[in-house]
């Protein structure tokens, strides 16, 4: 069915059109939504490309961090977008997660939890299965390689502490810190948690590569054993 033509981008004035706004006015200019818009291209019958994106946006109380979780099949379900505009959205916003981890211009330095939180949290935002990663640092405490251990379910993962140490030793490695993310949002550590980071603990001292800290990763923050005094 064709776009109604009274709802058409096409008839409003030309700087309220996100495409032309965007070129008059510069990308900031543009609301969250009118940046969908452009993905989308067209809305539907009822709709225009940027009320049907304020509507997805709607759908997620607003929150691109919600959105970013949306699969191909969630998006189909608005009327007007189909498996194309649903993947079209996914990619942009992988693109914008791809952004903020790229640090390849760079050799991050991390000698607290909030410096490691932010050096990870690209790779472990939005998730809905569990992950244990580790970040290698030198002597220096510049990174050396950040590395995926696991993915498990939304009940957890597997982390082995033999293949952590494996590899801090070919990296020659001095310190790592590990993490592991609740899909539940629940910022806390369980009886697990705290027997797992101190088998990680005694394994480093036994090889003198130190644990710093481990943190428990969510999409409202962290939390941290050496904060809580918890490293033992």
């Amino acid at each position: 069915m064709e776009d109604n033509p009274n709802l058409s981008i096409k008839c409003w004035a030309e700087e309220d059109r996100p495409r032309e706004k965007l070129m008059l006015r510069g990308r900031k200019s543009l609301t969250d939504a009118e940046l969908i818009a452009i993905l989308i291209g067209s809305g539907n019958s009822n709709e225009t490309a940027v009320q049907l994106s304020q509507k997805i946006l709607l759908s997620v109380d607003g929150s691109l961090q919600a959105l970013g979780k949306l699969t191909v099949e969630n998006l189909m379900q608005f009327k007007g977008i189909g498996e194309a505009k649903a993947i079209t959205i996914i990619a942009a916003l992988e693109l914008a997660r791809r952004r903020t981890s790229d640090n390849s211009n760079a050799k991050p330095i991390i000698r607290s939890s909030t410096q490691a939180y932010q050096y990870i949290i690209s790779d472990m935002l939005d998730l809905q299965h569990e992950e244990f990663w580790c970040i290698y640092l030198n002597r220096r405490n510049e990174v050396i390689t950040k590395f995926q251990l696991s993915k498990g379910s939304v009940q957890g993962t597997v982390a082995d502490v033999r293949i952590v140490f494996k590899k801090a030793v070919e990296l020659l490695a001095s310190s790592v810190f590990i993490f592991h993310n609740h899909p539940s949002g629940a910022l806390y550590a369980s009886e697990e948690d705290k027997k797992l980071t101190s088998k990680f603990i005694q394994a480093g001292a036994l090889l003198d590569i130190m644990v710093i800290d481990h943190l428990i990763i969510t999409d409202a923050g962290f939390y941290s054993f050496a904060d809580h005094g918890m490293m033992y």
